[in-house]
């Protein structure tokens, strides 16, 4: 269990700082591509971008080093919690196409906050 919790941990940090990291730093190209950016305040996708990369790493860091490591359950918690707004957000405005890999995202990270709480 240990040896998929971390692939699953590394698959889903990857996908959420590249995530993050587009909706950060370069935002303006992100926009042209997502649809539902016009919603919200660029200042609101840069935070949510922040808050994905942050989580991103929080899922590797704390158990890596054994230095808070239940902050790596927080991590998968919070990313998850994203991914069900996003969720809610692509339904509202008929996005369907975004919802696999809004799916995605929501399960890997909760898997891997499951795992640690209930195995490790």
């Amino acid at each position: 269990m240990e040896i998929a919790l971390w692939i699953v941990a590394a698959i889903a940090a990857l996908l959420n700082v590249l995530s993050g990291s587009m909706k950060l730093f370069t935002y303006d190209r992100y926009a042209k591509s997502a649809p539902y950016t016009e919603d919200f305040s660029p200042a609101a996708i840069r935070t949510i971008g922040a808050l994905e990369m942050l989580g991103g790493v929080g899922l590797i860091l704390p158990q890596l080093t054994g230095i808070l490591s239940w902050l790596t359950i927080v991590a998968g918690f919070g990313l998850a919690i994203i991914q069900a707004g996003a969720i809610v957000v692509h339904t509202r405005r008929k996005e369907f196409t975004t919802l696999p890999i809004n799916a995605l995202l929501l399960a890997l990270p909760l898997f891997v906050a499951l795992g640690r709480l209930l195995w490790a």
